[in-house]
C-alpha cells in the first residue's frame, strides 16, 4: 500500500496507508490529519486542501489545470511545489510522499 506523511506546519507528521485512487485530500479526510479545510469537498472551488510536495513527486503529477492555477494564485504563501490535494490521485509511484500544509489555510 501507497504510503503518504502529512507534515503540519510546526513539523508534527503522520504517515497513512494510502489507497490507490483515491485523492491525497480524501486520504488526509479519513485518516484525521489536522492542518486542512477542505471545505469544497474535492470540487475544485476553494483552496483549502493546499499542500506543499516535494520537487521529485511534484513533478510526477500531471501539470495543474488552468482552474487548478487560478486556485493557487489565491492562496496564502504558494510556492513552486503548491498543489490542491484533492487534485492528487494516489498511484504507487507516489508512496513515501511527503505533504507539507501552509501555517493557514486562509
Amino acid at each position: 500500500m501507497t504510503k503518504i506523511c502529512f507534515k503540519e506546519h510546526d513539523g508534527t507528521e503522520h504517515v497513512v496507508d494510502a489507497k490507490d485512487g483515491e485523492s491525497v485530500m480524501r486520504i488526509a479526510i479519513e485518516n484525521g490529519v489536522p492542518g486542512l479545510q477542505a471545505e469544497c469537498g474535492g470540487n475544485l472551488s476553494c483552496s483549502t486542501c493546499h499542500g506543499y510536495l516535494e520537487q521529485k513527486f511534484y513533478d510526477l503529477l500531471p501539470k495543474p489545470d488552468e482552474n487548478e492555477e487560478m486556485l493557487l494564485d489565491g492562496t496564502i504563501d504558494p510556492e513552486p511545489t503548491s498543489r490542491l490535494t484533492c487534485q492528487i490521485i494516489v498511484t504507487p509511484e507516489l508512496d513515501g510522499m511527503v505533504v507539507r500544509w501552509p501555517e493557514s489555510q486562509y
